[in-house]
């Protein structure tokens, strides 16, 4: 199965916002999305409508990838946010260097084992390090501690645990979001 790797447009909020839904439908959504169907399915099409605009191409500032079949459906999607040095990020941290997030990573099941999760990867590292102005020095992500199958994948991509760590998104059970990150590949 051959998929175009894509930055998502502006007007597709429609299969945005329907490749969201299947993700929060996912077994393991509870641990991997910090959202629910319920909230989600809830929005109104406006809110579909900002959010694809806000992470379409075009924008320095966040970045949403999707995995496009041939038949135009989309198996999978990942969306990086750019986190700019010294300034407080979306989690309550500052940054101490210029970086991106890689959030909202989902592959549909009938898709999985096809490479687009490294596909998606792929293209979220090289946006992120093809950034004008300062350049970013690392790519981080947060996974549940509970998320082993994650964890193990994002470690086969290179993907180093930090040692950081916040609460989980509820803080029900005092489980752990966990940090890796993978740093910019040294030039010369």
């Amino acid at each position: 199965m051959e998929h175009l790797i894509r930055p998502l447009r502006s007007d597709e909020w429609r299969k945005a916002r329907d490749i969201r839904l299947a993700a929060l439908r996912d077994p393991i959504a509870h641990l991997a999305f910090l959202d629910t169907y319920e909230a989600a399915a809830a929005r109104p099409d406006e809110h579909w409508q900002e959010r694809t605009a806000g992470a379409a191409e075009g924008n320095d500032g966040i970045r949403q990838f999707v995995a496009e079949a041939p038949d135009g459906t989309w198996d999978g999607t990942a969306t990086v946010l750019v986190e700019h040095r010294g300034v407080e990020s979306l989690f309550g941290d500052v940054p101490v260097v210029q970086q991106t997030q890689v959030v909202g990573v989902y592959v549909r099941p009938a898709a999985r084992g096809a490479g687009l999760a490294d596909a998606l990867f792929r293209a979220a590292l090289e946006w992120s390090w093809s950034l004008e102005g300062e350049p970013v020095q690392r790519v981080r992500l947060h996974v549940h501690e509970e998320n082993a199958r994650a964890r193990a994948f994002y470690r086969k991509l290179g993907f180093e645990p930090t040692g950081a760590h916040m609460p989980e998104k509820d803080g029900h059970g005092g489980a752990l979001e966990l940090e890796y990150e993978v740093r910019r590949p040294v030039t010369r």
